[in-house]
């Protein structure tokens, strides 16, 4: 009955559900694990897939639910292991820069509660605010608040972090 081709949808969203594991754990190997688990899941369940929800919402809520039982398993969030470059990124390029924003911003994220982790690395993969609702279990005018607040938060610990440079 389905006609999806694992391989496309593999391709397609690999590099979006890295980054949202990215989110949850700020670890690259973890996260790059937990990736390889949901696709894995996605694989095994495709012939199931019964299209009451677009396949990228389908898709993240796999990685989230896989990602969720990683983090409860380890009873820990890292949060104290703020990439030592980032003190010095004065005399760093621009491009190594970027990648310490990149991580200082996964490094946020993961310090936010559950829910605003899922809600924002789904808004950074540009999911639609309806398909966010549908996802977390939540009205998409409150994704919507939510993504409001988040990026007050996140931009606050930005200017933060922009002072101590």
């Amino acid at each position: 009955m389905h006609n999806l081709n694992f391989d496309e949808i593999y391709h397609t969203y690999w590099k979006k559900i890295f980054r949202l594991c990215m989110g949850y754990v700020n670890n690259d190997e973890v996260a790059k694990d937990l990736c390889q688990e949901t696709f894995v899941a996605v694989f095994q369940q495709l012939p199931k897939f019964r299209h009451e929800a677009n396949i990228g919402t389908w898709i993240y809520r796999i990685a989230s639910n896989i990602c969720l039982r990683q983090v409860n398993l380890e009873k820990r969030m890292p949060k104290n292991d703020l990439p030592s470059q980032i003190k010095d990124i004065s005399e760093k390029e621009n491009k190594i820069e970027q990648e310490n924003m990149t991580n200082f911003l996964y490094q946020c994220i993961s310090e936010l509660p559950e829910l605003e982790r899922i809600i924002i690395s789904l808004e950074l993969e540009e999911m639609k605010q309806k398909d966010i609702a549908e996802v977390v279990g939540i009205s998409p005018a409150n994704v919507r608040v939510k993504i409001h607040r988040i990026k007050e938060k996140l931009t606050e610990k930005f200017t933060k972090y922009g002072n101590q440079l």
